[in-house]
């Protein structure tokens, strides 16, 4: 079994508020788009439905591996590599960087060596769409306790992630999670996660983006849910030359 396409899964694959932002953006600029931490698929597989040709982008491997599985006939390709270095020798409209994926580079030092790759894959004029989020307000006042677990059975074996925690550690917000599996007779295997997002704002991203040539163009909202965090895509456009 792919346990890290599972637990990716999981956690992340739910999601579906941002879903129609990225379509209108694709419609609007056409393809081939370039899907920047694509994990299982969620965007990709969402917009190659619909006839958009995606090159799709992930560190890890499993992710992709799972994704080319269900993709089927679907006008999809993937590449494994990090987004700082990203190398592909070819031009795209439209470069997506959904969830919070610019917030797991590194700080502004990674940010710039992606934002540097992501210059260089844009055609002239073409445009640049990451969402951002600020972890810390994954509780409020209304929200001041974890919510349930995301779950699922698969063969009599449950798998479960429960999301514990998010705590300030200055300039990162590090969201810990408890994964769980439990199997037949309650036997219980469990390990923590945590996973550490930059604290950045849309505005300081987007002047970071224009230092280096980019056209700072506007800005678009993701609402939150009950479920979910909302996020501010920052739409940074390529000079046209």
């Amino acid at each position: 079994m792919n346990l890290d396409a599972l637990w990716h899964d999981l956690e992340c694959g739910a999601y579906r508020e941002d879903l129609q932002l990225w379509r209108a953006l694709a419609a609007e600029t056409g393809g081939p788009v370039l899907d920047v931490g694509a994990g299982t698929g969620r965007v990709t597989l969402d917009l190659a439905a619909r006839g958009m040709a995606v090159v799709a982008v992930d560190v890890d491997a499993a992710l992709l591996e799972a994704l080319e599985r269900r993709a089927a006939r679907l006008p999809v390709e993937t590449v494994v590599a990090d987004a700082r270095r990203l190398a592909l020798d070819r031009r795209f409209p439209l470069v997506l960087v959904p969830m919070q994926t610019l917030q797991l580079l590194g700080g502004a030092p990674g940010r710039a060596s992606f934002l540097r790759r992501a210059l260089a894959h844009l055609e002239p004029g073409g445009l640049l769409a990451a969402a951002v989020a600020d972890a810390m307000d994954c509780f409020d006042e209304e929200h001041d306790v974890p919510p349930p677990p995301d779950a699922c059975e698969i063969a009599g074996v449950r798998y479960a992630s429960r999301l514990l925690a998010v705590v300030d550690e200055g300039g990162r917000a590090a969201i810990h999670r408890r994964r769980e599996i439990i199997g037949p007779g309650e036997r219980v295997e469990a390990h923590s996660v945590v996973v550490r997002l930059d604290r950045v704002s849309a505005d300081e991203i987007a002047a970071e983006g224009c230092r280096l040539g980019f056209h700072d163009e506007r800005r678009l909202y993701v609402p939150q849910s009950e479920e979910y965090l909302g996020s501010t895509v920052i739409a940074l456009r390529a000079p046209r030359r």
